[in-house]
């Protein structure tokens, strides 16, 4: 179900061909988007439904002017509402056919989100020196997705920690570029589609298939590559919104 970044062609080959835009064999065998769906909350990955594209870079939601058009939950409740309970996501699924969907994170998993060019280099690394690297998505819109166990104590929310852009929560050390969503935010969940007529997707490059590794084994390697490649290119203002206060 996910695509595979490892093989015999190396990390190397086959990451290169996802960052030109070239999907391989494996990406294109994906199944269903409910399959898809099903398999990330048999992960455990709580999901909730979100809004989808509309003609004319527009969100499906009636908010005008949208700030994340797309990218956000269509429920104020979201965070109560995520759940990994099958028959729910069927249904959600089959009811609402055109909508994305998000993870809560904080709950079970947090995700390392970082800017494409710095997660690529980082994956490879981390690949090539035998790290449990877990599942890893890639936002066409110039994100990288790294899904890990959560650092929060979610039986105690006292301990939680709130998501907050370019941070560490275990230090007041600035990391530019990486966000570290926690408790109170959220990801899109592949396979998620993305504003525009160019057919932009969020797609798994590690499928859920993979266990949750501690966030700590990768932080080293992403924070790196982070201080290598931020200014390096342009940020995106849209993916710089995440999350949608709903």
């Amino acid at each position: 179900m996910s695509a595979e970044i490892g093989g015999r062609n190396g990390p190397q080959g086959k990451l290169s061909r996802w960052l030109r835009g070239r999907r391989p064999k494996e990406a294109a065998d994906t199944g269903s988007r409910e399959a898809l769906l099903l398999a990330a909350a048999g992960a455990g990955l709580p999901l909730a439904p979100a809004a989808h594209p509309a003609p004319g870079y527009r969100c499906s939601c009636d908010r005008v002017g949208c700030p994340t058009p797309a990218r956000h939950p269509v429920s104020f409740a979201w965070q109560t509402q995520s759940t990994t309970d099958r028959a729910q996501i069927e249904r959600w699924a089959r009811h609402q056919p055109q909508a994305n969907f998000i993870t809560a994170t904080g709950m079970v998993h947090d995700v390392l989100d970082v800017p494409v060019e710095a997660g690529a280099e980082a994956l490879e690394n981390l690949l090539a020196a035998g790290v449990e690297v877990g599942p890893v998505a890639r936002s066409d819109d110039g994100r990288m997705l790294f899904f890990t166990l959560t650092r929060g104590t979610p039986e105690d929310e006292d301990e939680w920690w709130p998501c907050e852009l370019d941070c560490h929560p275990e230090t007041a050390d600035e990391h530019p570029g990486m966000r570290w969503h926690c408790r109170g935010s959220y990801v899109l969940v592949p396979p998620a589609r993305l504003p525009g007529d160019d057919g932009q997707q969020v797609r798994w490059l590690r499928g859920p298939e993979h266990p949750l590794p501690d966030p700590l084994t990768l932080l080293e390697s992403l924070t790196d590559a982070c201080a290598r490649h931020v200014g390096a290119e342009p940020q995106h203002d849209v993916a710089s919104a995440w999350p949608l206060r709903h």
